[in-house]
């Protein structure tokens, strides 16, 4: 079959590999000059830094794409197992290693916070419980195919139902778990990671922390970015066609069935389609002549993010590659972007590729990419936003690190929520599409597949199973397994 994916985002080359390994003609079209989406990268003033997604777990996925291939992921693409997953700081002082191994990290928050090691690692090993019971289902198959629900494993999960904590937040578990109220604001952060505010977000959002301390944080050779490189030239090496610069027009139906595409001037015929591009874009740009889900498309959105890209002229011996600078209250600050703004004492994640792979910025020197959640664009009046914000991030770090971080700036670039947007089409620059603030946010992402053409497809951070890498890869896996069990049921019909 001939099959053509709107978008090279990572899971549009994820979903390409995949299809590609199939046997299926594979064509992908990509409005900007350059494959990855979210997970690019650039150079200023002689730092690198990676555009984008700044922290790498589940790395078999990617993995298994190679292999998908016939190839060596090793050969291609290496990685290392981190030590520390996080670096955390508070304005009172504190600071905390979180190492990447439970009993490490146990012993670290004894003896930081005097909370008993048992308690940490207990709470780790009930997120990998839930995730192994409940977690793959959510996250490794199709929640709209019946199938994921009539199986032994799914009435397993659904004998423990009251283990999940769907009907606590995140914070309310946090809370009555560690009653410390620093570990409680860690794990807490653990929402941000879809985009979501861990006082709404449904507790069974707690098997987050299990991708990084049970299974590990890890860092891409020569950074994030390689993780797009090497699936790229993969895909590639298997011939799947790119369409740069080719930003598509229209999906083209007749009757339940698409037909081809209109780009690059042209329509132009295939026998499947898979979008990559936001799903809100793909029915209001692409399909506005088809049904379109408006109870999907207007669910609440991710938070957006505001990010710093600083050339730094010193090196900090104490942060490392991931770096959290915590607000004095978590609570305002997600209040505060419940209502479209951003606290005046915001946290601040700091990423330092150049810790690890040292020519990402000149000697002497550290490239930061300086993190702060927004919400999503409703309008708001962002240079004045920016700016505020910009100072006060300044104002922070610089009390904390106990030196004028304004004054090492030597390169500065941004990326906020409307560039976000119009670089990759994410409706108002949301990362992770819609938010998970309720325990049925899953159902409501869209599907891997329409059910309105028996043809059409969709993948990456705006459709199930969510936003991030290794849910991004997810999303291609889902759709392809999809696509391949529908052709072997037409291909067995008899005639």
């Amino acid at each position: 079959m001939n099959i053509a994916i709107i978008g090279a985002g990572i899971a549009g080359i994820a979903s390409a590999i995949r299809l590609r390994a199939q046997g299926h003609e594979v064509t992908v079209f990509e409005a900007n000059d350059y494959p990855g989406g979210k997970l690019s990268q650039f150079t200023t003033g002689g730092y690198r830094f990676d555009a984008g997604p700044s922290l790498f777990t589940m790395p078999m996925y990617v993995d298994e794409l190679f292999r998908l291939a016939g190839e060596n992921p090793k050969d291609h693409f290496r990685y290392r197992r981190m030590d520390v997953a996080c670096r955390y700081f508070w304005d009172d002082g504190a600071e905390l290693s979180a190492f990447a191994q439970p009993h490490r990290f146990g012993a670290e928050v004894e003896r930081v916070f005097g909370v008993p090691s048992a308690k940490l690692e207990g709470f780790l090993k009930r997120s990998a419980k839930k995730y192994d019971l409940a977690g793959r289902i959510f996250l490794e198959k199709s929640l709209h195919k019946a199938g994921t629900w009539t199986n032994a494993t799914a009435f397993k999960a659904a004998m423990r139902l009251p283990f999940y904590d769907l009907f606590s937040s995140m914070h309310q578990v946090h809370e009555r778990t560690f009653q410390h109220p620093k570990l409680v604001q860690l794990f807490d952060r653990y929402a941000t990671y879809n985009g979501s505010d861990p006082y709404q977000a449904p507790g069974m959002l707690t098997i987050i922390p299990h991708f990084e301390y049970n299974v590990g944080v890890f860092y891409p050779e020569g950074g994030m970015f390689e993780i797009t490189r090497s699936l790229y030239e993969l895909s590639q090496r298997q011939g799947v066609q790119y369409r740069f610069e080719t930003p598509v027009e229209r999906i083209v139906f007749k009757d339940a069935r698409v037909t081809g595409l209109f780009a690059g001037g042209q329509e132009q015929s295939f026998d499947a389609v898979v979008s990559n591009m936001d799903v809100f874009y793909t029915y209001k740009k692409l399909l506005p002549g088809a049904e379109q889900p408006e109870r999907i498309l207007r669910q609440p959105k991710s938070t957006s993010a505001l990010i710093f890209y600083w050339g730094i002229k010193q090196q900090f011996p104490q942060l490392d590659l991931h770096n959290i600078f915590f607000s004095n209250d978590y609570k305002a600050e997600f209040g505060a972007m419940a209502r479209g703004e951003v606290s005046d004492d915001p946290t601040v994640y700091i990423n330092i590729t150049s810790k690890y792979t040292p020519e990402d910025a000149p000697e002497g020197c550290e490239g930061w990419f300086v993190m702060v959640n927004v919400p999503a664009d409703n309008g708001q009046d962002w240079p004045p936003m920016i700016e505020r914000i910009r100072a006060n991030v300044l104002r922070k770090l610089s009390a904390r690190l106990g030196v004028d971080i304004g004054a090492l700036l030597e390169t500065e670039d941004l990326l906020e929520p409307r560039t976000i947007e119009s670089k990759t089409s994410s409706h108002k620059g949301a990362l992770y599409g819609y938010s998970s603030n309720n325990m049925m946010a899953a159902f409501l992402r869209h599907a891997n597949f329409s059910s309105e053409f028996d043809n059409l497809y969709f993948v990456g951070g705006s459709v199930h199973p969510g936003g991030g890498i290794p849910l991004c890869l997810l999303s291609a896996k889902i759709t392809s397994e999809i696509f391949e069990s529908q052709q072997s049921t037409v291909d067995s019909r008899p005639l």
